[in-house]
């Protein structure tokens, strides 16, 4: 199925995503030679396994835009903030400095 597969190609630019930084679904989308799939993504990730870091995934303004699909009420943001990356009102903070860009890291 054509879908498992950019699911995969997803999961396995998230599993490399740093603790402590973050990406955007735009930048995972445009390294997986998909740059108009930044919403398949966020899809990709609402169907995720478990231990996928889908947390290290935010919009390319740094909003919380997925924090919906994790359960609790603030478990997203608590992820982000246990690795040290500061949240205010939904938004990374710094997020020029934390943000890590696959096209840049990977190649």
């Amino acid at each position: 199925m054509k879908n498992s597969f950019f699911f995969q190609k997803v999961y396995d630019v998230c599993q490399l995503i740093p603790e402590g930084r973050v990406s955007t679904y735009g930048a995972i989308s445009k390294y997986i030679s998909s740059p108009q799939a930044a919403r398949m993504v966020g899809w990709a990730l609402n169907k995720c396994p478990e231990n996928m870091p889908a947390h290290r995934v935010v919009s390319k303004r740094g909003l919380l835009t997925g924090k919906i699909h994790f359960s609790g009420i603030n478990l997203m943001q608590q992820l982000l903030e246990n690795e040290g990356i500061v949240v205010k009102e939904n938004q990374i903070q710094n997020f020029k400095i934390v943000f890590w860009d696959p096209t840049k890291e990977l190649t």
